[in-house]
Order: C-alpha cells, then structure tokens, then sequence
C-alpha cells in the first residue's frame, strides 16, 4: 500500500510539473500579446518640414530641438561639384529661380532665397550642423552623388567628427547603392521603393543593407514581419497622420520618417 502512495504522488508531481511548466507558457504568451508595442525611431523628414521650409539648416536645427532620433536630407551634386541639400530636380517649387539644380554653380546657388528667406545648404553645412548628434539619412537624389558622398564622409570619419553608423545612405536609384557600396564597406544602406516593399529584399541582401524605407501605405504586419525576419529594420515614409502613425506602431516598424516629430509618442521610462 506504501508503494502504491508513493508512485500516485511521483504521478501527480510529474502532473503538476508539466501543469507548471504549460501555465508558464501560457502566461508568457499572454504576457507578449499584451505587451505595448515597441516605439520607433523619430526621423525628421527632410528635417522637421512640416514646420520650416525643407532640407534648409533652419528646419534641419528645428528637428533637431524635437529631439529626433534621426533627419533624413536629399542630395544633389551641383555644376561646380559639390554636394546641395535639396528635394526637387527643378526650383521653381520652393525658390525664387527656376532651372535645374544641377546645372547651376555653387556661387548661384547660394545666392537662391528658399521659402521664408532661407538658403540651400552644402551636404558640409549639414554635416557640421548636427556634429553626429543624431544619425544622419542622406538620400542620393541626383547621378554621380554616390562617390562624391562617400569622399566627404571619409573626411569627417578621419576628422572623427563623424563615425560610419551613425550614417545611413538611401535612394530610390538602386545602381547609385551599388556604387556607393562598392566604395564603402561600412556605411549602413537602406533601399527606398515606392513599389512592393518585398521586392527590395534581393537588393538589400545583395548589397548588405541594414533596413528597407517604403511607402507607408504599401505596408501591412504580413510583409512587415516578412522584411524583418529577412534581417532589415522598416522606416516608412512619410508618415504624419496620427491613425497612421499608430497603425505603424502597432505593425511593429523600426523607425517613422515624418514631418512632424513631435507626433510620435515618446517611450514611456
């Protein structure tokens, strides 16, 4: 009789142990599905645009007092060589000249009032504005930036002002990521599409970049966690509208490029 106790409590152990073991589970699961949802990163859209006139050191300086976390800037390579913080192939959108950008001088260029009385600045203005407090995206807009980007950056890396990952290098011209790629090893990518998101993952694995930057609205959590699982971060453009920011969130992506930083809740320590 003393035997047969002994084995119906080792049973009821060995019951309670996986009953133990499957309420652990269970709670964890639980724990993980009502768990608040990871707060992206702040990217300032071409600074803070949606507050001051784009891509000038004014709205650049504006994003950096909304405490982002990145600014994302456009760059063209003027007639006389050197890298321009601007958007638009043409000016007449956002100056008071016309013409294409990259078929004027440096000296003309600077004499160009931008909305609201502000300048084009030099990628260099950029660069010794935010002095590596934030991380820098800077979108290649134009032919032949991809080498003319990298020989500036190499100079603020030996100056150690700046340091590669603090960098992140994007466009929509995936021949010029090639390029830049070739000559640099170390600068984080991200490859824009405005297409299916998923079809950016061959590029991205081909040229070892760190994140993907899609269109908000090609997004859902399916190709979400697809990207993500492939090994890249998600930082959508350009998201402003307070439901979609949220949706963003709730999908679980790694940043929010936006016009308005202040819209994108701030962790809660």
């Amino acid at each position: 009789k003393y035997q047969i106790v002994v084995d119906e409590l080792v049973k009821l152990k060995k019951k309670m142990k996986h009953q133990k073991g499957y309420l652990l589970i269970l709670f964890g699961v639980l724990m993980t599905a009502c768990a608040p949802p990871k707060t992206p990163l702040v990217i300032g859209h071409r600074g803070a645009k949606g507050h001051l006139a784009e891509n000038t050191l004014p709205s650049i300086a504006k994003a950096l007092e909304l405490e982002v976390d990145g600014v994302e800037i456009d760059v063209f390579q003027c007639a006389s060589g050197e890298l321009v913080v601007f958007h638009d192939k043409t000016l007449e959108k956002l100056t008071n000249a016309t013409g294409y950008i990259e078929e004027l001088d440096l000296d003309s260029i600077q004499r160009i009032e931008v909305l609201n009385g502000f300048t084009i600045p030099t990628l260099e203005e950029v660069l010794d504005l935010i002095k590596g407090k934030v991380f820098l995206n800077i979108e290649l807009k134009g032919s032949q930036t991809a080498l003319k980007t990298n020989e500036l950056l190499q100079i603020y890396f030996e100056r150690e002002q700046w340091s590669p990952e603090k960098i992140l290098i994007s466009s929509f011209n995936w021949e010029e990521l090639k390029i830049f790629r070739q000559a640099n090893q170390e600068v984080p990518i991200a490859i824009l599409t405005e297409d299916d998101p998923l079809d950016a993952i061959p590029i991205g694995l081909e040229l070892g970049a760190v994140a993907i930057n899609p269109d908000y609205k090609s997004l859902n959590s399916d190709n979400v966690a697809k990207m993500q699982k492939a090994g890249f971060k998600i930082y959508p453009w350009t998201v402003n509208d307070p439901g979609d920011i949220n949706l963003m969130t709730q999908m679980g992506v790694d940043g929010i490029i936006t016009d308005f930083p202040e819209r994108i809740p701030k962790p809660n320590y």
